[in-house]
């Protein structure tokens, strides 16, 4: 018998999700399987899914395999129509120890071959304690899960349900386990991180939450926070950001695009001079703090001069890590029944997109050089700096050790130390 074999497409979430699922199919003593946990993030995200799916059959010829995530929740008939798959189970009951309990014992008739329920119904997200991500180095801790917001190109809030926050002494017990482990970093992740607290009790704030973690939590040497939406972060985020040096200086912001008519259409809630007074506000809080951005080119309606607002915003804001999305239309979304852009003009811009980012990464790696940093070694020689850049080492290092660098060149993307 066989331990199964886990997939994992996506998102920060999907791989914390994916231990979870680990160690409720180990409680449930699920063998010979395979799992694909999926994401839906764009069209192009389903399509991998399914090409993920078989080539795990091609390689895993006898074993049932098992399709979740958000792909499966928003189009389980997608996957239930495909012959290699055995089961499709949604976002809520891939969390359940009853749904791997009920697939252990014969993973063929026991079970209803598609277990996808209404989301929107889901109130909790549970706290799921997870030993670590089978390294020693950063470990991500999930604290809240769905989205309350519409924006007009996204389908995950179909995909999550509502927001939903994971209380804060529980959240604080995890990392307090995972550090007495021996981990050194934790990353705080979820769908839409800056809305929770709002359905707890006296409704805290995200940096409620990153305070009463450094303080509860001494022995944490970094805290990081994945992507955020800035114009809902509080003022004690922002308190933290400047006065906490265990909280890395580095955020990762939900942008998409730097257009203002281009923002209302996706029915974003801040404006572009919002995006900047953001940034010069962090910067001056936190003068060696860099930010990536999520950015999607080619939504529909954009113009040339719609398209250069949002190429200019990569300057104006000081953006330093670039996610570029080509925009696809997702079936279900307002965005899809607006009028699109040519797919050669989206393939276009998302190329001058990236290439201005990769001059700006670029620019910010060759400015380190001399420079000497503290980093997380995420293998023998590879780790990486708390503003998130990646390190190559000459010689082996501690796996999961914070280690003091001085910066000699620039290779291939990565520092050298």
């Amino acid at each position: 018998m066989n331990a199964p074999v886990f997939a994992t497409l996506g998102c920060r979430l999907n791989a914390y999700e994916t231990e979870a699922m680990k160690a409720l199919a180990a409680q449930a003593g699920l063998q010979n399987a395979v799992v694909v946990n999926t994401c839906a993030v764009t069209a192009e995200a389903v399509r991998k899914a399914r090409q993920e799916i078989r080539r795990l059959r091609r390689e895993n010829p006898e074993a049932p395999i098992i399709v979740t995530g958000c792909a499966a929740q928003t189009e389980p008939e997608t996957f239930a129509a495909m012959p290699e798959v055995t089961r499709v189970i949604g976002n809520h009951a891939k969390m359940q120890a009853k749904t791997w309990t009920a697939l252990a014992p014969d993973m063929i008739g026991q079970t209803e071959r598609v277990q996808v329920d209404n989301i929107m119904s889901v109130e909790e997200t549970a706290g799921h304690l997870i030993d670590g991500f089978g390294t020693r180095a950063r470990v991500y801790v999930q604290v809240q899960n769905g989205c309350d917001h519409r924006c007009t190109f996204c389908i995950i809030p179909y995909g999550r349900g509502k927001s939903r926050s994971v209380p804060a002494g529980v959240v604080v017990e995890q990392i307090k386990r995972l550090v007495g482990r021996g981990y050194n970093e934790v990353v705080l992740t979820g769908v839409d991180l800056t809305s929770w607290g709002a359905d707890l009790p006296a409704a805290p704030r995200l940096g409620d939450l990153v305070r009463r973690i450094l303080r509860l939590v001494p022995d944490l040497q970094r805290l990081r926070i994945s992507s955020i939406d800035s114009i809902e972060a509080d003022p004690a985020l922002m308190e933290a950001l400047a006065t906490e040096s265990r909280l890395m200086p580095h955020l990762h912001l939900s942008l998409q695009a730097g257009d203002d008519l281009i923002l209302k259409r996706m029915k974003r809630r801040h404006l572009r001079e919002d995006a900047i007074a953001f940034c010069a506000e962090a910067r001056r809080l936190r003068p060696d703090i860099v930010f990536g951005a999520d950015i999607i080119a080619g939504f529909p309606t954009e113009t040339e001069a719609m398209f250069e607002n949002s190429l200019n915003l990569i300057e104006d804001c000081g953006l330093t890590w670039l996610h570029v999305f080509p925009y696809s239309p997702r079936k279900g979304t307002p965005a899809a029944r607006m009028p699109q852009v040519p797919g050669p003009e989206i393939r276009d811009r998302a190329a001058r997109l990236r290439a201005a980012g990769q001059s700006r990464e670029l620019g910010y790696l060759k400015a380190q050089i001399g420079a000497r940093h503290p980093v997380l070694m995420e293998s023998p020689q590879i780790g990486r700096t708390e503003h998130f850049a990646e390190v190559a080492f000459e010689r082996p290092q501690p796996v999961g050790q914070v280690v003091a660098a001085t910066i000699h060149g620039v290779e291939g993307g990565r520092l050298r130390a």
